[in-house]
């Protein structure tokens, strides 16, 4: 009578082979831990080995992710290997970006400053503006620094840029819609902070009826995960009606989407060449420029962070707003959202201190 060949199941083959992979336990411990010959263990490794590849390719991880994935401690799979492993080019994995230049700094600083002041002023006039000033750039340059910034000017164009051509992008529903109550309506959007070395990104989510920021965000570079940590963030405390935003990347993701949804918001975004779409948050980057950055040359990621969390809490708490009946964003969004307003409600953003 033939012996009946045990029947393991898929989970268990993966754990087992990404066990053998790490190279933390020998091939006999693991074959004396769950009791697999030790041949079987090496099958399944050689297999998995071999279609890595295709699973991670089916991921589509980012060359950051990627590279973050290496490990060159590892005992027994060198760089090289790894690296095929993962569909990444060693000179990807090697690769160092090198930071900007003092004058692109300098330039990008001007550009943000002068942006703000006119935001209508694209690549050709913001070029001929530097031109002006003394800088002898071409706009090549200009559309490189202002792309790197996320800025275009504001007003009906060509597309210029265009979001991810998987994601879905949504329909303007605030058009007629009379807004007369928090959550309501939330809207988001991304900035440029420049900082005294570099520059970083800012996001933040603001309660359309009282302009009250519910949370916000840094990150050094433009990926989706500061501003999904933000919507959480904003999503702990209540729930909108309707989100607004523009068509960015990060913003028509799945993931960013698919929270709404999962919670029964109804997603909006901007037009393209819509200059009033969601001008609330853009007049909130004005302010916050004008009255917070432009005021400090921040040296450090946690420096502007502890800058920006000082202004935002002042924000929300002490600075008010004529169209608002001169209450404060706290006043007006917890005044209306519990019926009445008591100094001592407490806030998703700590009271201003200096």
């Amino acid at each position: 009578m033939g012996v009946t060949r045990k029947r393991h199941p898929a989970a268990f083959k993966a754990k087992v082979a990404l066990e053998a992979l790490r190279g933390e336990k020998t091939i006999a411990q693991l074959s004396s831990e769950y009791g697999v010959h030790s041949n079987q263990i090496r099958q399944w490794k050689k297999k998995l080995v071999e279609e890595l590849p295709a699973i991670l390719k089916n991921l589509n991880y980012t060359v950051k992710q990627k590279r973050a994935m290496i490990d060159v401690q590892h005992p027994q799979i060198p760089v090289s290997r790894q690296c095929a492993v993962l569909g990444l080019a060693r000179s990807s994995f090697y690769y160092r970006e090198q930071p900007e230049s003092e004058l692109n700094l300098t330039l990008m600083n001007l550009i943000d400053e002068q942006y703000t002041k006119t935001p209508f002023y694209g690549v050709p006039r913001t070029t001929a503006w530097l031109n002006r000033q003394g800088y002898a750039v071409n706009h090549k340059r200009v559309a490189r620094l202002m792309r790197g910034m996320g800025l275009e000017a504001v007003h009906p164009k060509r597309k210029t840029s265009m979001p991810n051509k998987e994601h879905k992008v949504y329909p303007y529903l605030l058009r007629g819609v009379e807004i007369d109550r928090p959550d309501h309506v939330w809207c988001a959007d991304l900035t440029y902070i420049r900082m005294l070395q570099g520059f970083v990104y800012l996001v933040a989510i603001m309660d359309w009826y009282s302009r009250y920021v519910l949370s916000w965000e840094l990150s050094v570079t433009m990926e989706k995960q500061f501003c999904l940590d933000a919507l959480d963030t904003a999503l702990a405390g209540a729930t909108p009606t309707i989100f607004n935003s523009d068509q960015g990347s990060q913003f028509t993701s799945n993931e960013f989407t698919g929270r709404l949804e999962s919670c029964g918001v109804a997603v909006s975004m901007d037009g393209r060449g819509r200059v009033f779409d969601n001008i609330f948050i853009e007049r909130l980057w004005r302010t916050v420029k004008y009255e917070e950055v432009y005021l400090h040359s921040y040296e450090t990621v946690a420096e502007a962070r502890r800058g920006l969390s000082r202004y935002f809490a002042f924000y929300n708490t002490e600075r008010i707003h004529s169209s608002l009946g001169n209450l404060t964003p706290h006043e007006a969004y917890f005044k209306e959202h519990e019926g009445s307003y008591h100094p001592g409600d407490s806030t998703r953003i700590p009271p201003y201190t200096q």
